[in-house]
């Protein structure tokens, strides 16, 4: 019966076959998509999207999920940073794994007594300016490519700051660092992790800065450096932004809303700082050195 209902099309007179279509037309902005990588003016092919995009759109796809899911090698990024003359310590949060990590992500931003314990014993008297946390995060690729090259441009780029062991932690969210910088003494912590993956991004790094850490901070009480990757903002400029960051918040004693960098605007054409200084003030408004706004 179906052989009846559905004809073999070489059967057909040629005015009842339509032919297929095969040629991508392309969209009048393509042009746009030289200074992007979103996916946009991708063509069409009749009234569906081009194979092309649809098989990178899948990958891309799939290459964030696997970010998500990919393991965490935390001896690995120690022994990195140890070599570059780093001290390291690790610590894990109160998630056990990553199924109860993604389902609960209050247990993500507290350490566990173990962890805890261990922090306590590594204070100092005095305490010290900055502490590093390196953690997962929903991107464990990123912190894995990345975390090793930012920390050391960000030490570069701080001579003269106090800085504590890099605390190497598993299964955290970036609240986890306001108990480890309560637990260390510290006057600062900044924790490189892993941001939620893109499409166009699986790997993107963040750097989010609390000055004072202790349990309870909220959001807007930190500032955050994103999208830290080769294709995106740069070690080195990633580094000069929390530098710079860091020198307002030991000025002012606060991080978060309060607290803006204005280090994009103050770049010179070579990319290296220019000669205007800025003011971090207290309302937040940032003002060159000679008053104007």
């Amino acid at each position: 019966m179906s052989s009846e209902l559905s004809p073999n099309p070489a059967s057909l007179p040629p005015e009842a076959t339509v032919p297929a279509i095969t040629t991508v037309q392309q969209d009048s902005w393509v042009g746009l998509r030289a200074l992007t990588p979103a996916r946009i003016a991708i063509g069409r092919t009749g009234a569906s999207q081009p194979t092309h995009a649809l098989l990178e759109f899948s990958l891309a796809h799939a290459q964030a999920r696997d970010a998500v899911h990919e393991p965490f090698d935390a001896a690995s990024i120690m022994m990195e940073l140890q070599r570059e003359g780093f001290s390291t310590l690790a610590v894990h949060s109160r998630a056990q794994d990553r199924a109860q990590y993604l389902r609960r992500p209050d247990l993500g931003r507290r350490v566990d007594e173990v962890s805890a314990e261990r922090l306590r014993q590594a204070a100092v008297p005095g305490g010290m300016d900055l502490v590093f946390v390196v953690a997962d995060g929903l991107s464990a690729l990123a912190v894995m490519r990345h975390a090793v090259p930012l920390a050391r441009a960000a030490a570069q780029a701080l001579s003269g700051w106090s800085i504590g062991p890099i605390v190497v932690a598993e299964q955290s969210r970036v609240a986890l660092a306001d108990e480890v910088g309560e637990l260390l003494g510290a006057r600062a912590v900044a924790i490189l992790i892993g941001e939620r993956p893109g499409l166009s991004s699986p790997d993107s790094l963040g750097v989010y800065l609390t000055w004072a850490p202790r349990v309870g901070r909220s959001d807007a009480e930190r500032n955050c450096i994103s999208n830290i990757r080769p294709q995106g903002l740069s070690f080195e400029q990633a580094a000069r932004t929390l530098a710079g960051l860091l020198e307002g918040a030991r000025r002012l004693g606060l991080t978060g809303v309060m607290l803006k960098d204005d280090t994009a605007r103050m770049t010179d054409g070579t990319g290296s700082a220019g000669s205007d200084q800025t003011d971090i003030t207290a309302d937040g408004r940032q003002q060159l050195a000679d008053g104007t706004t």
